[in-house]
């Protein structure tokens, strides 16, 4: 393409897109786009046939981190199906393609009763009629524990809620999967850390994701598994496929909160990371999620004579802002650090993953250089980063 011809076109990009107006001009007018968005949309697909191969994928514009429901097996890359009728639990996920598969993933399920920790067995019966899925937030009812569960996030934390029925054995299920992994109670500080390595190849020897979790509730009851067997005894544990167990007392309508956070490079830095929670609570995370959201959304406000055409728009601009995922970390001293998957170690400077190249050069970087320059600038100097 020639010069010439390629200004041509992105005079004519520009004209269409924002016609006789300034990014700032349009910042001054931002609109609730984000409300548009529908992350369901291409997640009911099967392996037979594909109708978008998506999930919900809670989170912020290139987050580190995303969180979804999970109604497939751990491992299986349609973590979510539109068509499936229980969840098996909500996951912290990675995973940029169904055919690749995840890696730094862990689920958490909460529960009433007897404890159920395997994945089959805590399945839950949902409904679509009871679930709302937001790039910011996403609410489920669980018919079977009568628990509703809510998340919002930033970009390496997230918080969970939990509203519990009135029992005397609620409890909530950290499953650090298989492949393996290592998980410890601290009651005293309604705490539970440990780190998963479960991947589909191509990492380091040392590759793990190290996470906290933080509750809001002390324990009443404290429990292990490693495998299919489960301990009260032990506060931590470490082999293929190890988790834990904490119980509380509820009455009907108590909320149980966890902030979560994870790192590739520490545990140490997985506790700087919850420090994007802070002392904000859900809701005040849930608002900033939103505020960000439409920040970026409305860099593109286009015109349209239906919801559907909006819809469309706007959830496929969603995943356009999902990926190439930020994974670089912040360190105590405000550096920018990120651990190496190309030789395990941890450097400084940015490095954004995830990303599927075949297809993106074509369409995806030139738009970023238009729409976000400063973005792009950080994912360019990553690619400089995983060259060196």
């Amino acid at each position: 393409m020639s010069f010439n011809l390629f200004f041509h076109r992105l005079y004519v990009f520009l004209i269409f897109v924002i016609p006789f107006e300034s990014y700032s001009q349009i910042k001054d007018k931002e609109q609730n786009l984000v409300d548009f968005v529908n992350p369901l949309v291409g997640s009911d697909s099967k392996l037979i046939l594909s109708n978008g191969n998506t999930y919900p994928a809670i989170g912020r514009p290139w987050s580190m981190n995303f969180w979804t429901p999970q109604t497939g097996k751990a491992g299986d890359g349609f973590i979510y199906q539109y068509n499936a009728d229980k969840i098996r639990g909500f996951k912290q996920t990675h995973q940029a393609s169904n055919w690749i598969g995840d890696y730094g993933q862990f689920a958490v399920m909460p529960g009433v009763g007897k404890i159920k920790f395997d994945e089959d067995e805590r399945a839950s019966w949902f409904s679509h009629k009871t679930e709302i899925s937001k790039p910011y937030y996403y609410s489920v009812y669980l018919a079977e524990s009568n628990v509703t569960t809510e998340i919002t996030s930033t970009e390496r934390a997230a918080v969970l809620r939990f509203t519990f029925p009135s029992s005397g054995s609620s409890y909530v299920v950290i499953d650090a999967l298989d492949n393996g992994s290592f998980i410890k109670i601290i009651p005293e500080q309604n705490k539970i850390i440990g780190y998963t390595t479960k991947n589909t190849g191509s990492v380091p020897a040392n590759f793990k994701q190290y996470f906290v979790l933080k509750f809001s509730t002390s324990f009443t009851s404290t429990s292990t598994f490693n495998g299919k067997d489960i301990s009260t005894v032990n506060l931590e544990d470490k082999d293929n496929h190890v988790g834990a167990v904490v119980g509380f007392k509820t009455l009907r309508g108590d909320k149980v909160e966890v902030n979560v956070a994870s790192s590739f490079i520490s545990p140490e830095q997985a506790e700087i990371n919850l420090l994007e929670i802070g002392n904000d609570n859900f809701e005040k995370i849930k608002n900033d999620s939103k505020t960000i959201w439409n920040q970026e959304l409305n860099r593109i406000q286009i015109e349209y004579e239906t919801i559907d055409q909006a819809r469309t728009f706007y959830s496929c601009f969603y995943r356009t802002l999902l990926f190439p995922r930020k994974f670089f970390e912040i360190d105590a001293e405000k550096k920018i650090m990120h651990y190496s998957p190309f030789n395990g170690k941890v450097l400084p400077g940015y490095l954004y993953t995830d990303n599927g190249y075949f297809d993106t050069f074509r369409s995806l970087f030139p738009f970023f250089s238009i729409m976000y320059p400063e973005t792009y600038s950080q994912i360019l100097q990553g690619m400089v980063n995983a060259y060196n």
